[in-house]
């Protein structure tokens, strides 16, 4: 039988749990490019932080340490799939396939160039540009500088720019980030 003060923290983590879960969710996806892994990170971060709550219910920015256990799951998980591309890259290399790639909308585009950014670069465009957070938010919740968040979003931003040949990227992704996932929830 809990006592008190474990149903008060139960019932304040599942308040925490119904408020950013879909926003945890959606960030695992923008970062992995993978919407059905994006439920699982959301999970496995919540698990994570249930397992720490006295410490996360006490910080100073329990959101911001979600999110950064997202990213920090979403990292390992793109680490993970990279390494195993480069064992199938390596076995099949002998077998010669050309694929080509079809005419798809903006949405996928935009998409498609912010997986060809490097994790860092992505994260601190999608939290900046889709989920409108501030430079010191997005610092905090990726464990980096305020400067490295301006930097990384810079050079990120231009180098989308460059992939999409258009000076209209924020726009492009701030659409298309937001309408792929269903909007925002605040």
């Amino acid at each position: 039988m809990g006592t008190v003060v474990d149903d008060a923290a139960s019932a304040e983590f599942h308040a925490f749990f119904e408020r950013h879960y879909a926003e945890l969710a959606r960030l695992a996806q923008l970062l992995t490019g993978e919407a059905d892994a994006a439920d699982d990170l959301a999970a496995d971060a919540l698990l994570a932080l249930w397992h720490r709550w006295d410490r996360v219910r006490a910080a100073d920015h329990p959101v911001a340490y979600a999110r950064g256990v997202v990213a920090n799951l979403a990292r390992t998980r793109i680490r993970s799939a990279v390494r195993e591309r480069r064992r199938n890259t390596l076995f099949w290399s002998q077998r010669e396939e050309k694929t080509e790639i079809p005419d798809v909308p903006g949405m996928i585009d935009v998409q498609e160039a912010l997986r060809r950014l490097p994790f860092r670069k992505r994260a601190c465009v999608v939290l900046r540009h889709s989920f409108d957070l501030s430079e010191k938010d997005t610092a905090l919740a990726l464990g980096v500088s305020v400067g490295t968040v301006k930097s990384q979003t810079s050079k990120g931003m231009a180098e989308l720019q460059r992939l999409l040949g258009s000076q209209d990227a924020p726009r492009q992704i701030h659409r298309a980030v937001s309408g792929a996932v269903g909007g925002r929830n605040r």
